[in-house]
Formats: structure tokens, sequence, C-alpha cells
């Protein structure tokens, strides 16, 4: 079956979304864009219901670095700030900058000063001990045998900034080495921590130099982080249903409504788009879109895994356990960074280097890989690597369904500027193109499921563990 996707519709969709501006859990702009999303379900005639949660809100004003200078202070880009990092007054803090050197646990030399570390881009550690990869199209497409670029990153290397706060440090100033300044510019990295309670920066590399010079000196630095702060702030995460003929089993279709840019995140977008194809199919199985909240703060909305989605599922297990006449959940389709085209620091810039990224994929088991692939083939665009859960870690929204035994596929592209913020959304490199086909993928998948029996489908395969292949 194909379906007709309207470009001008994603493209009308993509613009309301941008139009909201940054789309923070807990922001204005994101409860901007659930009213919206609530609306144009509701206007196709279905209800939504909505989990509504507090917590404590933080959120970057403005940021300077400054150094002082004898004939002026000297004015430093700062490339973002680290999300719930810690705070200044607007006039900031004065201190001398050290340069730590060696691991990031050693911030003694730093005791009532700044500190400033480095974090080297990663070019040893094998992509193998995140991702065990299962299939791809066209064959023998890959994975890099390394993985980089600043989101993995901020995983693995990032700087224990509470443990700075414990030695007594100031402020931390976090230099990105190895990648361009335009690559790192604007990234909301890492997202994934609680609040550190001590302020801290990151510059790009050419900024890095000129503190390390100043840390050598011995000059002070004066550094701003201002922040909004809100105490009980309100978000909430909806979900929506279409009925099929059978209530007693369900496929989960699920995504978050936080984010930073034009992909990350607009799989909302898309199941907009789903939900209007599928509206009138007369499918046998109920579906259960999911728009869930706190993907940008996870540390307050993780429940059984690393993910948001967990505390939906917490708090509906009558949807999909099925357990005591509940509804029992089959299948899962993940719904993530729709339209990636590939940006990499090649020759020294930063520039677009493929008109399509490689889809990064979750397949549950070899079935559900089946159905992934047998859904891409009248796809005019596309480079895919399919992907098994491996050592514990699946990234991205389709980690909960999979982890409480609902084999799931999920997208989850992870292109450089994935969690970077600019004035244009990053709508300069998204492919529209793409995403539509990637959502007639979702819908010929949805079809297929709803035919495939449970026992069909099958349950996730246990996580692979030490160091995955990378064909």
């Amino acid at each position: 079956m194909n379906f007709s996707i309207s470009k001008e519709t994603i493209l009308n969709g993509m613009e309301t979304m941008n139009g909201f501006g940054l789309r923070l859990t807990g922001s204005e702009g994101q409860q901007k864009f659930v009213d919206y999303l609530k609306d144009e379900i509701h206007k196709m005639g279905f209800k939504t219901y909505s989990d509504l949660y507090s917590f404590d809100r933080w959120e970057e004003k403005h940021s300077s670095i400054k150094i002082k200078n004898n004939d002026g202070d000297e004015e430093i880009e700062v490339t973002s700030a680290w999300p719930y990092s810690g705070e200044t007054d607007e006039n900031g803090i004065t201190e001398e900058i050290v340069e730590i050197f060696g691991k990031h646990i050693n911030y003694l030399p730093a005791r009532g000063k700044i500190a400033l570390v480095k974090v080297k881009d990663l070019e040893k550690v094998p992509t193998g001990f995140a991702f065990n990869q299962r299939n791809s199209y066209p064959n023998g497409l890959s994975l890099p045998k390394n993985y980089k670029g600043p989101v993995a990153d901020s995983f693995v290397k990032i700087p224990l900034i509470s443990v700075a706060k414990a030695m007594g440090v100031k402020a931390v100033i976090c230099i990105w080495e190895g990648m361009s300044d335009e690559m790192v510019k604007g990234q909301y990295l890492p997202f994934i921590m609680d609040y550190q309670g001590i302020p801290a920066l990151w510059v790009g590399e050419e900024s890095g130099e000129k503190l390390k010079k100043a840390a050598k000196e011995k000059k002070k630095v004066n550094l701003v982080l201002a922040a909004e702060k809100e105490k009980n702030a309100k978000t909430e995460s909806f979900y929506a249903v279409i009925e099929g003929k059978n209530k007693k089993e369900a496929i989960i279709i699920n995504t978050h409504t936080d984010g930073i840019n034009c992909v990350e995140e607009n799989g909302p977008i898309a199941m907009l788009e789903m939900m209007r194809h599928l509206k009138e199919a007369k499918l046998d199985r109920t579906l259960i879109f999911v728009f869930a909240t706190g993907h940008f703060r996870l540390p307050d909305f993780k429940e059984h895994d690393i993910q948001a989605t967990s505390k939906w599922l917490k708090n509906h297990r009558d949807m999909w356990d099925g357990k005591k006449g509940h509804i029992k959940a089959v299948a899962s389709l993940g719904v993530e960074h729709l339209g990636c085209t590939e940006w990499k620091d090649n020759d020294s810039k930063y520039q677009c280097t493929n008109p399509i990224d490689v889809e990064l994929v979750y397949t549950a088991n070899r079935a559900m890989d089946k159905v992934y692939y047998d859904a891409l083939k009248d796809r005019t665009m596309v480079r895919t690597v399919t992907v098994k859960g491996h050592n514990f870690l699946h990234f991205g929204e389709g980690q909960p369904p999979r982890n409480v035994g609902i084999s799931d596929i999920s997208l989850v592209t992870a292109p450089d500027y994935l969690t970077a913020i600019n004035e244009t959304h990053q709508m300069e490199k998204f492919n529209l193109d793409l995403m539509c086909e990637q959502i007639e993928t979702f819908l010929k998948m949805t079809l297929a499921l709803d035919k495939m029996s449970a026992e069909e489908i099958g349950k996730p395969e246990p996580y692979s563990l030490v160091l995955g292949k990378i064909k």
C-alpha cells in the first residue's frame, strides 16, 4: 500500500513547531507545541489524555567569559552553557583561571578559582562498545569503527563538575577539542545529569587556546552564567488512541515533545501525519500514540531506565502489560529525528557530506528487522543500519517499551547537530523529502505489524554484551 504524504502539510507542521522557539522541558515553547499537537488531534476527532507533572526548571538566560587584562577585558566566545550546571548573578564570578591536567577528578589546584578542562574528541573508543550492528541497506554500509562527535563525547568523556564543586572550585570552563567551533556551537550537552550546583560553560578550541594562555599567565577571568529558575514548573505527557477491532492488543507509537531544533524533536509532526492516514484504516489492533515529556530533563522523568517514556509506562500499565484485563502491547515504533542530512568536519570545515545521514534503527529481533527492511522496498532515499540493544544501551525513547518486553523498531538517527541550538533551528540541515519517505515507512510497518500475530512479532532479544559487530 502506498501513502500520499503531503510535503506541504509536513513543512507547515515543521515551521509551526519552529515558530514556538526553544522547546525545553517545561518551557513556554514546549507547552505551546503540546497545545498545537492536541488541537490537531482533536480536529481529527480523537481525544487526548494528559499526565501533568511538576519539576524544578533551569534555563540559561545569558552567559559570557572575559579575560581580565591590564589594558582591558578580552571577550571570549562561549559556544553554550552546561544545562542545569549552576548559575551566577549578573556580575558573575571573577577569579584566577587554572588549567586542570589529566583525569577530570583532581580539581584541588583550582580550589577557590575557575577550573579549565579539556574534552578531546573520541579517537580510540570502538563503536562496538555502544552498538552491535544487525544489517544495513545498501549492503556494505556500516557504522564508523570509532564513534565520535559532541554527543558521544558528552556521554563518555564528560568532566565531573560535581567533584569540582566538592573541591571548592567556583566555576568550570570546558573546552571542546578536536572539533570545529561550528560543530560544537550551541550544543545542549550534557542533558542527562542532575542539577550540579556549579556554573559551567563550553568554549571551542580557538577560545580554549586563549584561555589556556591566560591560565599559564595566572590571569583572572570573569564568568557569567545567568539562569532562570522555576520551582514546580509544569509540563505534561499525553496520548491518543485509535481503536481497532481488537481491544485487547495494541501497538504503541511514541516520541517526545521537548526539543531544541527541527529534528530534535520532529517525531510528533510525523505522528500527526500517521494519525491522519490511519484514522480510517480499520485496523485490527488498537494504536496508542504516546507524546512524552522529559527527554531533556531525564533525571526528573526516567523510571526503570534512562528514557522519559518509562514514566508514561509506569503510570499506564493498563495500556500495555496485558494483566487483569489490561491491553497487551505486542509491538512499538519509536519515531525520532526524521529528515536528517549528514554534516561532518571535513577538510577542516563543517559541511554537508551527504544529503542522507545514516539512519540508526533499533530492531528488537529478527522478525522486527524483516518488518523494517520490507517497509523500505519502495524508498528512493535510504542509508540505514539496524542495530541490536547492546551492553544495556538503547538510545532514544524506544528503550522503555523494549525494556518491559515490547518488541520495538526505533529510529534514532544521530547527526552531530542533533543537540545543537541555532537561530535557524537547523533547517538548513533538514531534508523534507527524506522525512516524507520515513513517515511512509512507519505507516507500512504499522500495517505489517497489525497483520502479524503476537507470536510472529515475538519478544525482544536479550541485550548483547561486550564488543558488538560493526559490519
